[in-house]
């Protein structure tokens, strides 16, 4: 995998086209870069996205983590990454508590990620002519 992944770092698998991943990316990646946390950052646009085995309209879909041999996506991908940051622990143990994290894994789920992957094929579109 690329960047500076350690053997027990996380990796994140994200949209850089996308407007939107990318600047709350690009947050996380300052955030873990000065707090020397082993997280990586791999953009599904790059050639990195083979080493994850998921297809590039798969990945734009929702967010994936690697931790250890496991893949999350989605919400529960949020709260892995969120509890390795310590400014963003607080964060992973709300967003983890029952209800909230069923509320707001649904809100993920049929808004926020749908609305992020039709503005990705918008811009494919246009892109494509």
């Amino acid at each position: 995998m690329s960047g500076d992944e350690s053997e027990n770092g996380l990796r994140v698998l994200y949209n850089a086209e996308c407007p939107a991943c990318r600047f709350e990316i690009d947050h996380y990646r300052r955030w873990t870069e000065r707090d020397g946390l082993p997280v990586g950052f791999d953009d599904l646009n790059g050639p990195e996205r083979a080493e994850w085995g998921i297809e590039a309209d798969a990945a734009a879909r929702r967010l994936h983590v690697r931790r250890g041999g496991e893949t999350l996506s989605g919400f529960p991908a949020f709260l892995a990454l969120w509890a390795e940051m310590p400014r963003m622990r607080w964060a992973a143990r709300i967003g983890g508590l029952p209800g909230i994290r069923t509320v707001a894994g649904w809100i993920y789920d049929r808004i926020g990620a749908p609305l992020l992957y039709a503005s990705h094929r918008r811009r494919q579109r246009r892109r494509a002519g």
